[in-house]
């Protein structure tokens, strides 16, 4: 298929279905959202990586911050991890530096189909949120959606999140980290830089082979999530606009979403829709009565 129906980082089920497809190859980027029918296996491709210059770079932020590095990465750039690691345990042999550095890596490159009850076991995505030990213990709908992310395995965390994952110690935070993204400034360092806001991060610009603290692209998203978010509270409805039936598990988001929505005292709505724009959510009159009304999208990354 030259194009999705949905979201470029999810398996188009629902296209492939349409020529009775035994399995998906998805090339390019992916959420690793969970499929719910068919196979799927992942080409994320090669981009270029100067490893020398990479390394340094790592090193000098390694020496600048008193906190341990996380390399995170586009997966794009997830091939050059092993190269990058011996290329790093090296220079620090050499430079007589004794460096905390972990590394993350991809979740998998092939995927089963996955009924609800064993997405968690078949590589599954949550909607990018992490764990919160604040969270009041009779909200269980906020509280699934807020620790799917996050899974407690003996004296370990382990974390998934957009393609990728690690561990830490229940011991440490993920404040306690100072995260090393390689890549572009695109939607996945957002998903991650949004998710663990409270840490430092540092991008390293592959075209531009420096990292760079510039954080004013996330503090525009900041501040437009904020608006939403205030948005959000002054709706009476709120519509659950969702863009695809292919991945597995949407039900279950569907249902918590609407139980969340009940029980802040609003109304919700339903709508299915590939392709949302004006046009077609104004074949609803309450889209149309009600200027106090807003649409979210339930996209399932």
């Amino acid at each position: 298929m030259a194009d999705t129906a949905y979201n470029s980082c999810c398996v188009d089920e629902v296209g492939a279905s349409n020529i009775d497809a035994q399995c998906v190859v998805h090339y390019g980027h992916s959420c690793m959202s969970p499929t719910s029918n068919l196979p799927a296996f992942f080409v994320f491709g090669k981009a270029p990586l100067d490893i020398s210059l990479c390394c340094r770079s790592l090193l000098d932020c390694s020496r600048e911050s008193s906190k341990p590095v996380l390399v995170l990465c586009g997966l794009e750039y997830a091939h050059a991890l092993d190269d990058l690691k011996r290329a790093t345990m090296e220079l620090c042999k050499s430079d007589c530096q004794n460096s905390e550095i972990h590394y993350a890596e991809v979740l998998c490159s092939e995927m089963s189909p996955s009924s609800s009850s064993t997405a968690e076991e078949q590589c599954s995505q949550s909607n990018g949120s992490t764990h919160n030990d604040g969270l009041p213990a009779d909200n269980d709908d906020l509280a699934t959606l807020v620790n799917n992310c996050c899974n407690v395995e003996g004296s370990t965390r382990k974390y998934n999140l957009g393609g990728l994952t690690w561990r830490v110690s229940t011991d440490e935070k993920m404040d306690d980290y100072l995260l090393y993204w390689i890549g572009q400034d695109n939607s996945a360092f957002a998903n991650i830089a949004l998710t663990f806001n409270k840490c430092d991060i540092v991008r390293y610009d592959t075209a531009a082979n420096q990292f760079s603290r510039d954080v004013s692209h996330l503090m525009k998203i900041l501040r437009r999530r904020y608006y939403l978010v205030e948005k959000a509270k002054d709706a009476n409805i709120v519509g659950i606009l969702v863009g695809t039936l292919g991945v597995a598990g949407y039900l279950d988001i569907i249902e918590q979403m609407k139980n969340l929505i009940k029980t802040a005292g609003k109304k919700s709505y339903t709508l299915v829709m590939g392709r949302p724009n004006s046009a077609k959510l104004a074949n609803f009159p309450e889209v149309l009565v009600n200027s106090n009304c807003l649409f979210c999208f339930s996209y399932v990354d």
